[in-house]
């Protein structure tokens, strides 16, 4: 196998659960193939560099091998090798993600049906002005 679908290889690397997702992400300016926005169509080579954005995260990854079959992941996984500064810059990212959610003032429980009351009969007083 020389070339596959982009749409199909994400897919059978585990990126996107079905195909339309990795479709929808592509069309959406998720998927960056040597640094240019591809559409679903366009064929992938072995060698060809990916940016791929999913939630907070961005990967860079090398594509290593080709496929079009959906498989098991640790067989997923030998089909991309992911480039060790984006490895680094996204281990970083989470950590201060994690960092600044430590950070937040959060309550210790849910408020209580005495305090629930309270804040209704504020906010109706508040409402009312």
């Amino acid at each position: 196998m020389d070339k596959v679908r982009i749409d199909k290889w994400l897919w059978a690397a585990r990126f996107f659960k079905t195909r339309s997702l990795a479709k929808a992400a592509i069309e959406g300016g998720k998927i960056k193939v040597d640094g240019q926005r591809p559409k679903a169509s366009r064929e992938l080579g072995v060698g060809a560099v990916l940016a791929i954005r999913q939630g907070w995260d961005e990967r860079v990854v090398e594509v290593t091998a080709l496929s079009d079959q959906r498989r098991g992941a640790p067989e997923a996984a030998l089909l991309y090798r992911e480039t060790p500064e984006s490895e680094q810059r996204r281990m970083r990212e989470a950590e201060l993600r994690k960092i600044s959610r430590d950070s937040l003032d959060h309550p210790g429980q849910r408020p209580s049906k005495k305090q629930r009351r309270h804040i209704h009969r504020f906010l109706e007083q508040a409402g009312d002005d």
